[in-house]
């Protein structure tokens, strides 16, 4: 959901090319009754998923299997857990208020002056792609200005200040959730209503008739379009908009996705640390990986935060309750159980494992980061560049968008991108499983991360491929046998 992985299709250039079905552009026109399933599944069973994970640490020492075997057995009620967990505080509710109208802020009123400062950093106003209306939205690129910002105070709050302990996220860490919980349904739910009744764009109004083509209303303002399946779990959670905005610059899809779940990830992380050192007397040095890999990657988003204006997130994704939830809360809540975990059992890794975790993560971090270089300075040039120190091979092909204009694509099919259609995805995931493996073998709960990031890459690749196929035709056949695998080099 959020902080996804960046999508790995293939970039776009304005060109000439053949006509391809408008449909494939954003989410579904038409739901199947598999998707229909999921959808129904996922909106009635997340929010009780993150509930299970918070309450099996708060009740049962992070196990997963002692509730379960307690309701089964009858020796535990279902009114027994909803008994003892911590209900909405008016603390908790001022704390996650004043987070929230503090990234807002940081966001939309604090122009980045990074850019100015820093080498090779891109922030400030950005393009990002172009939309299904053939257009592209402008971007106000200040998140790695609001995470330094947000960190430098918690530290000289934590070190000089004292206003509040570290371990405040920690103490109040379930009255939160019914804070975050409140926030993510009640955006999405604006989210929705807004896109029936006052979209961003006036002219943005066209909505398909059952027996009719589904074909997309576009408008060179927002250039964004609405789609309408006529189910309305699934608009409601796939979203309606395709760029929901409020005024000229606050970007509900870029703000949610960056902010406040991703700031607020190494400032959960840090405050479950101070929370350890608390309870243990010291923090433990799986404590310290996790606490530092999972704090590289957030870096890495946010320098990279204009790269991400061409992922699928933004790209391809409407805003529905799939993003503002999803950010809202399953990012916050189960990304960062191994911290979690650990505030429980301060785990400590003899030198040769504490050794593996980090050079796992940090040569996940390596493909993840080069691979998708790769794709950015080859798109940058457009292919007038060295990748592995040769000139980049790659496939030519075309396409239509929505509004008739052609573009041309070029397929990179050199370094990392030769080796597999997604390695970027392989990085992520070992990444991923070094998180897990940074908290020993004791329970299975720290490693949901890396079966559900498992899980959503595997399914973000055969989404990404089926647009791909349908966008590209015959030119993705040649691509798909030139690159045969999709993360493991010769094995899938």
């Amino acid at each position: 959901m959020a902080a996804k992985p960046p999508a790995s299709g293939p970039q776009t250039t304005a060109g000439r090319g053949r006509a391809v079905p408008q449909g494939q552009w954003g989410r579904a026109w038409e739901v199947d009754w598999f998707s229909l399933a999921s959808v129904l599944f996922l909106l009635l069973c997340a929010p009780f998923i993150v509930f299970f994970f918070v309450m099996a640490c708060d009740q049962y020492g992070c196990s997963l299997a002692a509730p379960l075997l307690g309701l089964a057995s009858g020796r535990t009620r279902l009114s027994d857990i909803w008994a003892k967990t911590p209900s909405v505080t008016k603390e908790a509710a001022q704390i996650y208020t004043l987070w929230v109208t503090f990234q807002v802020l940081l966001y939309s009123l604090l122009p980045d002056v990074c850019h100015k400062l820093l080498p090779g950093y891109v922030g400030g106003v950005q393009e990002g792609a172009v939309t299904p209306a053939g257009v592209v939205n402008k971007y106000e690129i200040n998140g790695l200005q609001a995470w330094l910002i947000t960190h430098l105070l918690w530290f000289a709050n934590s070190h000089l200040l004292t206003w509040f302990p570290p371990t405040i996220i920690f103490d109040n860490w379930i009255p939160l959730l019914w804070c975050a919980n409140i926030l993510g349904y009640a955006v999405s739910t604006f989210a929705m209503v807004k896109g029936y009744l006052f979209p961003t764009s006036a002219r943005d109004r066209y909505a398909p008739r059952r027996g009719h083509a589904a074909t997309p209303a576009l408008s060179v303002t927002s250039g964004g379009s609405r789609k309408f399946t006529g189910n309305f779990f699934y608009n409601y959670m796939m979203g309606i908009e395709f760029n929901p905005r409020i005024g000229k610059w606050f970007d509900f899809k870029l703000f949610f996705n960056g902010r406040p779940g991703i700031v607020a990830w190494t400032l959960i992380n840090l405050s479950f640390a101070a929370k350890q050192r608390e309870l243990h007397g010291h923090v433990t040095n799986s404590m310290v990986l996790v606490n530092v890999l999972q704090g590289l990657y957030v870096l890495d988003f946010f320098w990279n935060e204009a790269w991400y204006l061409k992922t699928m997130d933004i790209c391809h994704d409407h805003f529905g309750w799939y993003l503002g939830w999803g950010d809202c809360v399953w990012l916050p809540y189960l990304y960062t159980l191994q911290g979690l975990y650990l505030v429980y059992h301060p785990v400590h890794l003899s030198a040769p494992h504490a050794l593996g975790v980090l050079l796992l993560g940090l040569l996940g971090y390596y493909v993840f980061r080069m691979a998708n270089h790769q794709k950015d300075l080859f798109r940058r040039t457009d292919g007038r560049c060295l990748i592995w120190g040769r000139k980049p091979r790659f496939i030519e092909c075309s396409y239509v968008s929505a509004d008739g204009r052609r573009h041309h694509s070029k397929l990179l099919v050199s370094g990392f991108w030769g080796l597999a259609r997604h390695l970027n995805y392989t990085g992520d995931l070992m990444g991923s499983l070094a998180y897990c493996l940074a908290c020993g073998g004791g329970h299975l709960l720290p490693y949901f991360y890396v079966v559900y990031m498992t899980v959503l890459l595997t399914h973000r690749c055969l989404r990404d491929e089926h647009r791909c196929a349908s966008k590209y035709g015959s030119d993705w056949a040649r691509y798909t046998a030139a690159v045969p695998h999709r993360l493991l080099p010769g094995l899938f």
